[in-house]
């Protein structure tokens, strides 16, 4: 009789459950390995906490307006997120950092021709002028490659839009270029390292 009743209990259950109801679950998709990375430190001397993404490849001369000598250039990109204090709750400003190796010195971006700006899933965001870090030749017994560092400060809400967009083109002077999937998801998993409240 017992069994009778459980019998009955699972039909019931069963046949009011919706049609087409099923117990299968498809899988989160997994984030994507964007191989950059990510290291956070306290700067005693700023008195900031720093999160930052080490630099990491974009392109070689894939890029629109890398004709010509532009075409043997590779640009890398590096962001950092700094933080007052021990914290990580608050972002003060962002900072990107491009680095543009060439084989050609006229590769290199003159004061006049420094405006960075981002377009983000379709959004234009003018970042500022972009800071003269460092320019440099480095050579050896075969080649000389040209070394310049280029960098901006943003404010997080900027950040913000460019790590959360599905496709980001830069443009700096004459020559634009688009991040990789990989450079996204690196920027995004950069700006999921700090606990923002209005994120």
């Amino acid at each position: 009789m017992k069994r009778i009743v459980i019998i009955c209990c699972c039909a019931l259950l069963l046949s009011s459950a919706p049609s087409g109801f099923t117990q299968t679950r498809t899988p989160a998709p997994l984030p994507l390995n964007h191989g950059g990375k990510i290291e956070s430190k306290y700067d005693g001397f700023a008195r900031e906490t720093v999160v930052a993404l080490r630099k990491m490849k974009v392109t070689c001369g894939a890029g629109k307006g890398f004709e010509g000598t532009f075409k043997e250039t590779c640009v890398s990109l590096a962001a950092s997120l700094h933080c007052p204090g021990k914290q990580l709750d608050y972002v003060r400003h962002a900072r990107l950092r491009l680095v543009f190796e060439a084989k050609d010195w006229d590769a290199r971006h003159p004061l006049g021709a420094r405006e960075l700006v981002a377009v983000a899933d379709g959004e234009t965001l003018k970042l500022g002028t972009m800071r003269l870090v460092n320019q440099k030749v480095d050579s050896d017994t075969f080649d000389e490659t040209m070394n310049e560092v280029l960098e901006v400060s943003v404010p997080h809400r900027t950040f913000d839009k460019i790590a959360k967009a599905t496709f980001v083109e830069f443009s700096l002077g004459n020559s634009s270029f688009a991040l990789r999937d990989k450079n996204v998801a690196a920027l995004r998993d950069l700006n999921n390292r700090v606990r923002l409240s209005n994120k």
